[in-house]
């Protein structure tokens, strides 16, 4: 005579809708770390170095476009960091973070593109091709009518930008790494190659040009 219990458990192994299932109520598994993705990356495993694209293309394209202002540039400069991030990641010993290291490539190349910029002779395109060339077209001015409240957040933001100008690439990476990405002194630090005292400094200076900058806007 069968046992009724091991008849029922053998109808439930057998049917899948009532099987229990080996996954209910297991945690999620925990994200891989920086540590061990870079490790793999370092192994020639290209998923895991994408991976690590993935988590900081954002912020990393966040800081270069605060310091260089212009959407192309940062674009590129996104880019071309984490190029050179993976074509020296075999010389990355992990003494500081993975996102210290690779923002402090970004920090260095903008720094070195603001600087090209600023000493290169800025000569007006249609100038340098005539004001009739049919190669060159301005933009027409845009005329939409905004809300209040967002016309002068939009007149705000257009200040912040203009006063963010004003400042040199390095008082705009300390401003950058510290008021929008929350970095502690010393992370910055490494990041832009000084003192955390040095990074002090900037930082006051920084921040006090911008409020003189946008007093009675704030």
């Amino acid at each position: 005579m069968s046992d009724p219990a091991h008849a029922s458990g053998n109808a439930a192994l057998n049917n899948p809708d009532t099987a229990p299932s080996k996954a209910a109520g297991l945690p999620e598994p925990a994200p891989i770390s920086d540590v061990e993705l870079v490790s793999r990356s370092q192994h020639g495993d290209t998923q895991a170095f994408e991976e690590l694209v993935s988590r900081y293309r954002g912020k990393v394209y966040g800081l270069v476009y605060g310091m260089a202002r212009n959407e192309s540039d940062a674009q590129d400069l996104c880019q071309e960091t984490f190029i050179r991030a993976w074509q020296s990641l075999a010389r990355f010993r992990g003494q500081s973070s993975f996102y210290t290291w690779l923002y402090r490539i970004a920090t260095n190349l903008t720094i070195d593109l603001v600087r090209r910029r600023q000493r290169a002779p800025f000569v007006d395109v249609a100038t340098r091709l005539g004001s009739d060339s049919d190669e060159v077209r301005r933009p027409e001015a845009v005329t939409t009518n905004l809300p209040s409240d967002d016309a002068q957040r939009s007149d705000i933001r257009v200040a912040i930008d203009h006063a963010m100008e004003k400042l040199t690439p390095e008082h705009r990476a300390v401003v950058l790494l510290k008021d929008f990405e929350g970095l502690e002194y010393k992370e910055i630090a490494k990041i832009v190659g000084c003192s955390a005292g040095t990074v002090m400094s900037r930082l006051f200076y920084a921040r006090r040009h911008l409020q003189r900058l946008l007093k009675g806007l704030l």
